[in-house]
């Protein structure tokens, strides 16, 4: 199966950030989440395989565009940029578990639950939940709006309903499709880009453009996983065209915030150049 949107596919210009990005994150992520001496049950173990694994960490990648184009360094961005990513991986633990899509595999290695179980893979999920939050409780006088921003998009009315609707039967039309990917897979681009913005103390409206930006590159970057899983093929036009349209209007946010954002603006082009 091919990989959605493979780092490799981008301008060798965005190729170098991404993966810079990687690294960056990465590191931060072995630091906050190396087991201690006394790791009950290989708990910690469990988080840190979980979030440590390969990936393309995209979400940190926006959070970090974001930031720099509000003026913000890459170090005052990175405890958001890892709650963004201990997030996302809680998600992909339990969507993994038997309860849920039942899956064995994730990215070429044995899933979380069959590593270590599945008690421990609902705690590891747990605990990088709550690691997540406590990461954006150091972002100082920005923990606040941060904790809301995230506890919104990660909760029951976008990304958890998002999952419900897809347990429940997804959907068969493309709007109740989007209306899926926004919650399921926008939610979390969207938080990233919006806490980037936050991060670096940006005005309410900036925050908001943001939020708005990552939503439509998230959308964009869930028709293409289902283009590339060979899901929903009888609205495979109408998708992709969907991403065009989505990318445009994100790269209409990114201008709007001038020459700081020009990596926003790179990011939202090549996933729109997918289509």
């Amino acid at each position: 199966m091919a990989a959605t949107l493979a780092p490799a596919t981008a301008p060798a210009e965005l190729v170098a950030y991404l993966e810079a990005a990687r690294v960056a994150i990465d590191g931060e992520l072995v630091r906050r989440l190396t087991p201690p001496a006394d790791d009950p049950g290989r708990l910690v173990e469990a988080m840190s395989y979980a979030a440590t694994g390969p990936g393309k960490r995209l979400r940190p990648a926006v959070l970090f565009a974001a930031a720099e184009a509000c003026g913000a360094t890459r170090a005052a961005a990175m405890p958001a940029a890892a709650a963004i990513e201990m997030l996302h991986a809680y998600t992909l633990v339990h969507d993994d578990l038997p309860a849920m899509d039942d899956d064995d595999e994730r990215r070429g290695r044995p899933t979380v639950h069959i590593a270590f179980g599945e008690a421990i893979a609902v705690l590891a999920g747990d605990g990088l939940l709550t690691a997540a939050f406590g990461a954006l409780a150091e972002l100082g006088a920005q923990a606040a709006p941060a904790v809301a921003v995230l506890a919104q998009r990660a909760g029951a009315a976008e990304l958890l309903a998002g999952q419900a609707l897809d347990l429940w039967g997804g959907a068969s039309d493309l709007a109740g499709i989007e209306r899926m990917h926004a919650a399921k897979t926008g939610a979390l681009f969207a938080a990233a880009a919006e806490l980037g913005a936050i991060a670096a103390g940006a005005p309410a409206a900036t925050c908001a453009a943001l939020g708005r930006y990552g939503m439509a590159i998230g959308i964009a970057f869930q028709h293409a996983d289902d283009r590339d899983d060979a899901e929903m093929l009888e609205h495979a036009e109408a998708a992709a065209e969907r991403m065009r349209v989505l990318c445009r209007e994100a790269r209409g946010i990114a201008a709007e915030l001038g020459p700081r954002a020009a990596t926003l603006d790179a990011i939202a082009a090549w996933i729109g150049s997918r289509a």
